[in-house]
């Protein structure tokens, strides 16, 4: 199989020099048994590597399983991974094979590896040492031949760094790394990939695919694809459902994507893509709740002022307006001292709980798009679905 053959199984579009390049390695490390690390952005197509090296390799009539390393909670990881024996943890009525020991003989595909926790990166890494996998509760070791093909869009030099990474198993991970572009760096694939997912959407909703002119294609390719490929595909979806003219201009472009000026050159900030800790989080939302606060304090002083209300207005302290100021709001009337608390209609718990369900509505229940607006990690998320009951 070639590059242009493997293209062509797995749906891959796009004639980008780097994308034919991670391609090529892919097709020329398949033969082998060596680890491969997949690195990208979130949204480049990463999960296709894997696929294109397990099927041009001498493993492909054994089983092929992908793991999103990211999307199982933390307390079952290692089960889920490795498997555990009977009556190993609360819950676990039969001993249960892991996905190393379903996949032997076969290739496992850990997407989003950088979200293992350390305990499971120990175990990870006697797996690719000695091809040993010790279940959750038992002593004894079991062999399994798998071939790791590890995927991630976190920097692990820099969680290695950090101490969020073990630096052995990243080594052991990255014995040939194939680095994926992202969209931005793409230039006509971008135009290429809009054209192919109007057509499969005219197909869906028998409708005429949606067309650019030609100032509108050099918007389109200009623009940063923060969400990459993934994000294109939604973009598109959107035009196509809801735009009557199947002709769409720079100008209803530039309406449609965020973050474009007026000469239609794209704005765009380099952010960290890191996940914010569950106290960050906290923070902003306990920071959203006292803007919230604040604003009612002036709405309230100025229904007052127009009122005309001066017994009262006299005796309210100005800086309880200041919306810096951090104290309850108090009025003294007639010297009778009396304290009005303007309280939150809504309390810190239902504040998360409706930034989580309106970021899952608006990115129609897809997690990992949720997590990746909400600043969180996608275990993070799961984590907090089953503690709001969503």
């Amino acid at each position: 199989m070639n590059s242009q053959q493997a293209k062509q199984r797995f749906g891959i579009i796009g004639n980008d020099s780097k994308l034919e390049r991670a391609i090529d390695v892919a097709l020329q490390v398949a033969p082998t048994d060596i680890s491969i690390l997949v690195v990208g952005e979130s949204g480049t197509g990463k999960e296709n590597i894997p696929k294109i090296i397990h099927q041009n390799s001498k493993r492909k009539h054994n089983p092929y399983i992908a793991v999103n390393c990211g999307a199982i909670p933390e307390g079952t990881i290692d089960s889920e991974l490795f498997g555990h024996e009977k009556g190993s943890f609360t819950g676990a009525h039969d001993s249960r094979k892991g996905y190393f020991e379903a996949a032997d003989g076969g290739t496992i595909f850990l997407d989003e590896v950088g979200e293992l926790p350390m305990a499971s990166q120990a175990r990870l890494l006697r797996v690719l040492e000695n091809g040993e996998i010790l279940k959750v509760g038992s002593s004894k070791a079991y062999t399994t031949d798998v071939r790791i093909i590890a995927a991630t869009n976190v920097n692990l030099p820099q969680a290695v760094k950090e101490g969020k990474f073990r630096e052995d198993l990243f080594y052991r991970l990255n014995t040939i790394s194939i680095n994926l572009p992202p969209l931005r760096d793409r230039g006509n694939d971008i135009h290429l990939l809009f054209r192919k997912f109007a057509a499969d959407f005219a197909d869906q909703y028998n409708t005429p695919p949606v067309k650019l002119t030609d100032d509108a294609v050099e918007i389109l390719k200009n623009y940063n694809w923060p969400g990459n490929i993934r994000q294109l595909m939604n973009f598109v979806a959107q035009l196509s459902v809801m735009e009557e003219e199947r002709m769409i201009t720079s100008s209803r472009l530039q309406e449609q994507l965020p973050n474009i000026s007026t000469s239609g050159l794209v704005k765009f900030e380099d952010k960290n893509k890191s996940d914010l800790s569950e106290r960050e989080i906290l923070y902003k939302v306990l920071f959203d709740m006292k803007r919230d606060l604040s604003e009612l304090k002036k709405i309230t002083f100025d229904l007052m002022q127009k009122e005309g209300n001066t017994e009262i207005m006299q005796s309210v302290n100005p800086r309880i307006f200041n919306e810096n100021d951090e104290n309850n709001f108090v009025l003294n009337q007639q010297n009778e001292p009396k304290t009005i608390e303007v309280e939150e209609s809504l309390s810190l718990f239902e504040q998360e709980k409706r930034l989580v369900e309106k970021s899952l509505l608006k990115h129609k229940g897809k997690r990992k798009d949720a997590a990746a607006e909400l600043g969180i990690s996608e275990r993070t998320l799961y984590r907090k679905l089953k503690e709001f009951g969503l």
